[in-house]
């Protein structure tokens, strides 16, 4: 199987990763192990100001800082992945590489804010369960 884990360096991501490293039947050898990590952009007058070299150096700084210990507790526990990141909008960045991967399922963590908080500030595992056709796991 192909699974596509969408991280944000926060708890929920490391219980998603907990989750993963406890059931084989999820991340034996045999599957794909994506993972993915998405920035929001930095304001165009920011990027216009700093210069577009800085803004590229931020970025990877940043995807550094969250997929360097997804990483690590990967190899700690031997299973095979590839990382990846992109800018944008998570929910939308997320469906677009699950589509592009062919992924059969995504897992990721939720903050489970609950009805009022999507209301409010919406949720990125909301719009991507209902934005995805393959299914999704929410650790939370």
């Amino acid at each position: 199987m192909k699974i596509l884990l969408a991280v944000d360096g926060s708890k929920t991501t490391k219980k998603a990763l907990a989750f993963l490293a406890t059931h084989e039947t999820l991340c034996g050898p045999k599957d794909q192990l994506v993972v993915l990590h998405v920035q929001g952009p930095v304001p165009p007058r920011v990027k216009a100001t700093l210069g577009a070299a800085v803004v590229r150096d931020y970025h990877q700084d940043e995807a550094s800082k969250v997929l360097s210990p997804v990483e690590r507790f990967l190899d700690r526990h031997d299973i095979s992945y590839r990382t990846t990141w992109c800018i944008g909008s998570p929910a939308d960045e997320i469906l677009a590489v699950a589509k592009r991967e062919k992924a059969q399922m995504i897992v990721m963590g939720t903050h489970g804010h609950g009805l009022l908080g999507r209301a409010l500030m919406g949720s990125v595992a909301q719009r991507v369960v209902t934005g995805c056709d393959v299914p999704v796991l929410l650790v939370k």
